[in-house]
């Protein structure tokens, strides 16, 4: 066998365990116990879900108002009321300050992380501010993706499992997608921004025109400070990415070196 075989099937191999330890074993774990919690069916909630949710949240964004003995701590937090996120790596966060809104408890404003099958963070917040300026709440941008999201996922490590195991030129094209995610997600994130801007409502203390929020920096929405950086999330993408180009680039040289 070429030894560019050897690296290509190295490469697409380490591209699969950072997604899946990242993303897909995440949110097949903890699928549905979100909607478990809203529909009080707290009894049907997996010992895994569970595990994994504690495992995951380790070092993440609690809520100022969650007490201390239930961080990392799933029954805790649905017993105290806490607001939970979901259990795969946040990959973008995004934060407002706010005028009324005390410095000692948000440092660095009221923070939201977007996952790529939900969020995280002060969703509870960030909607009353959303309200406040005639926004839509949160949940009501990137729906589809949301609900494709686990299926996606599940699919495209199928193919890049066909990758390592066959020689095709077909499935080199395919490991495209997973080489392409850091650059997918910022355009599908950009349009959820974009989509958020330009449907605002009567229902705001005061009328904005429409704009576009900021993507990647510092920006400003009414009276707010917008905060809008990549997080842990996003890096292990780029990770992803770069594994992914460089088992296509080397499966590409094998085939064409070996004559396929």
């Amino acid at each position: 066998m070429h030894p560019s075989f050897i690296k290509a099937k190295i490469f697409a191999s380490l591209a699969l365990i950072i997604m899946t330890l990242a993303f897909t074993f995440p949110m097949i774990s903890f699928h549905g116990t979100l909607n478990k919690i809203h529909d009080e069916k707290i009894d049907e909630i997996s010992p895994m879900a569970v595990t994994v949710w504690n495992l995951y949240n380790q070092g993440r964004y609690k809520s100022t108002t969650t007490p201390k003995e239930a961080h990392n701590d799933l029954m805790q937090m649905i017993e105290t009321s806490s607001e939970i996120g979901v259990a795969s790596l946040p990959i973008w966060s995004c934060s407002l300050e706010a005028p009324n809104y005390p410095k000692e408890a948000f440092p660095e404003g009221i923070p939201v992380y977007f996952h790529f099958d939900g969020f995280s963070g002060e969703v509870h917040e960030m909607n009353t501010i959303n309200h406040y300026v005639g926004m839509d709440p949160m949940w009501r941008g990137g729906q589809l993706e949301r609900e494709i999201g686990i299926y996606a996922l599940l699919g495209l490590s199928l193919f890049m499992i066909f990758f390592i195991i066959y020689d095709k030129k077909i499935l080199t094209k395919v490991m495209i997608i997973p080489a392409s995610l850091p650059l997918l997600f910022i355009a599908d994130y950009s349009y959820w921004l974009y989509w958020f801007g330009h449907n605002l409502h009567d229902w705001g203390a005061f009328k904005i025109k429409p704009f576009m929020p900021t993507v990647f920096g510092d920006g400003k929405i009414a009276q707010f400070t917008t905060h809008s950086y990549p997080t842990i999330g996003f890096y292990a993408l780029l990770a992803i990415g770069l594994f992914s180009l460089l088992a296509i680039l080397a499966k590409n040289k094998a085939m064409k070196e070996s004559g396929q």
